[in-house]
């Protein structure tokens, strides 16, 4: 079984768009969202009602959350003041701007999608089987993974929110975080996603797909949401 997973789109329509489009040459036999529509980007409601339309099943990010429920933060767990400012804008822009009926479905999203593929047990989650916000870095000790998913009847564990991809092997289970395809934080301004076959082993790719990265900036220059999340559009995070 070839299966898809994107997350991390942050209302950036021109990295969804490409995204869907690159997904679209593989012929995967399922394709999952990992949340995290919405944020940052200047075309919220453009990407909520692609997917929606789309009918990919999708899970809810933590900003989803902070708009769907209009909470007061975005369970980003930010520490520097500028980026406390910075985030509180975004946070009141998007639930400003996402419409009554997109807010409304950004509230039925499950927190977890399970299913099985070949032979494996898969869990797609946003930040941690735990909690929504929990960053999964690729060098969090593997005492410490373990710990957290031994009795997860999982043998494939998918993951979004710290916006960096990568793939660990943990004894007889795979952790997969898939990236961000809205906004990428390693440097590569590119957007990635995850292609993840599944069979007697589990092979990953994880391709960079190319897009209208300044279409995206002046989208978000264009708005009153802080110009510095253009530029960190531009430079891929750094």
């Amino acid at each position: 079984m070839l299966l898809a997973a994107f997350s991390d789109i942050h209302a950036n329509k021109h990295a969804l768009e490409a995204v869907l489009a690159n997904i679209g040459q593989h012929a995967p036999d399922r394709v999952v969202c990992l949340g995290d529509l919405v944020g940052y980007g200047a075309f919220p409601n453009e990407v909520i009602e692609t997917i929606r339309h789309a009918g990919i099943p999708t899970i809810a990010g933590n900003y989803d959350d902070g708009v769907g429920f209009d909470q007061e933060e975005c369970g980003c767990a930010y520490t520097n003041p500028a980026d406390i400012e910075r985030g509180d804008r975004s946070l009141r822009w998007t639930k400003q701007v996402v419409t009554p009926q997109n807010k409304a479905w950004l509230r039925s999203l499950p927190r977890e999608i399970r299913f099985e593929a070949g032979g494996k047990r898969v869990l797609c989650v946003h930040g941690s089987p735990r909690r929504i916000n929990e960053y999964l870095y690729e060098d969090r000790p593997e005492r410490s993974l373990l710990r957290m998913f031994r009795g997860l009847g999982a043998d494939v564990i998918l993951c979004g929110h710290t916006h960096l991809p990568y793939q660990r092997r943990l004894e007889e289970m795979e952790l997969i975080n898939v990236g961000s395809a809205g906004r990428p934080k390693d440097g590569d301004l590119r957007a990635v996603y995850a292609l993840v076959e599944i069979g007697p082993d589990v092979r990953v790719t994880l391709p960079r797909v190319p897009y209208d990265v300044e279409a995206a900036a002046r989208g978000i220059e264009a708005t009153e949401l802080p110009h510095e999340f253009a530029a960190y559009l531009r430079t891929g995070g750094r």
